[in-house]
């Protein structure tokens, strides 16, 4: 029998969701709030810019630990911007044999891991809640 509290969302997908939300709380969370409070001088606007949004990015991954359920957007975010920046920018460098030597490889470590949360999201309840919501207005 399912917890009513989650909606039909297997126990295991609210765990996996958690175990998300912690990984991007603390490593998105370290990186983004370190860089912040250790800035000297004045901040490049594009530069403060995407930093603001990872280290809010964080502060909501935080919440999500409590409230999986409700903060499947931002799981929705990380996969639909992970997915793309592989395929418009590490693919193209993959088949032109210029992945290893560009300054996306880094980025190619930590994005390569987009398979995490599209194993957790749960996309029955995402489909239901999001996308069908449509169907009825």
């Amino acid at each position: 029998m399912s917890n009513p509290r989650w909606e039909g969302v297997p126990i295991y997908k609210i765990y996996l969701l958690r175990l998300l939300y912690v990984l991007m709380f603390v490593f998105l969370g370290k990186d983004a709030w370190t860089y912040i409070f250790t800035h000297k001088g004045p901040w490049d606007p594009a530069e403060a810019m995407n930093f603001s949004i990872w280290a809010s990015y964080s502060l909501l991954s935080f919440f999500g630990i409590f409230q999986p359920l409700r903060m499947l957007a931002i799981v929705m975010l990380e996969i639909l911007y992970k997915s793309i920046w592989l395929i418009i920018v590490a693919f193209p460098l993959y088949r032109a044999g210029q992945l290893m030597h560009s300054p996306a490889t880094g980025m190619v470590m930590v994005f390569a891991l987009v398979p995490l949360p599209i194993i957790a999201m749960p996309w029955k309840y995402f489909f239901k809640k999001y996308i069908l919501v449509f169907k009825k207005n």
